[in-house]
């Protein structure tokens, strides 16, 4: 995991999230961009579920939520942009069928990442895309990439100061059609300076 800035040196935060001293896996790094506070996660899968790996994924959710309450009740603009492994709502995957058994689509989970929103941040991919999905994953299996049987995993929220300079969002789908292309396609946000 990185964070990278064009013209500018980030200025790092912090390489874990509070709660876990004890925390071996790198999942989480945040810095500062010209006033912007940026954190990178990389989200416990949680699978098989029910299990220790679920239980992993939902006390790091827990410790994650409590950091992003502390960075909105600090006022600095902040994105928490990342592979959060959740499906918010059913609108946000092709088809829920194949994956009724995944810890992407379990209730826990989904009522972890809607406290989020509730708690003020902006769902940046979904305030551009209402009505549409903005899928950021393909799994390489049963020809899923060209049938557009996709899922929107990867997310970028932002605390309230930065959702009102925002001016767009997205994600860049031709990467993902690449050879040799990961199975996830960048999200964008863009705010005014």
């Amino acid at each position: 995991m990185a964070i990278l800035a064009r013209g500018s040196e980030p200025v790092e935060i912090r390489r874990s999230l509070p709660g876990d001293a004890a925390e071996k896996q790198a999942r989480y790094l945040e810095a500062a961009v010209n006033g912007v506070v940026i954190g990178c996660c990389y989200m416990p899968n949680g699978n098989p579920q029910p299990g220790p790996k679920f239980d992993y994924k939902l006390d790091w959710f827990r410790r994650f939520n409590a950091h992003a309450a502390a960075l909105m009740a600090s006022g600095h603009p902040s994105v928490l942009a990342g592979d959060y492994k959740v499906v918010p709502t059913d609108a946000d995957i092709y088809a829920t069928r194949s994956f009724l058994d995944n810890a992407l689509l379990q209730p826990a989970p989904r009522a972890a990442y809607q406290a989020l929103l509730d708690s003020g941040w902006t769902d940046a991919l979904h305030r551009q895309s209402p009505d549409a999905p903005l899928y950021t994953f393909w799994s390489y299996l049963r020809n899923r990439w060209p049938r557009d049987a996709g899922l929107r995993i990867d997310h970028l929220l932002l605390s309230q100061k930065l959702a009102r300079r925002m001016r767009s969002a997205g994600v860049d789908r031709a990467v993902r059609g690449l050879e040799g292309a990961s199975d996830h396609a960048p999200a964008l946000v863009e705010w005014k300076a």
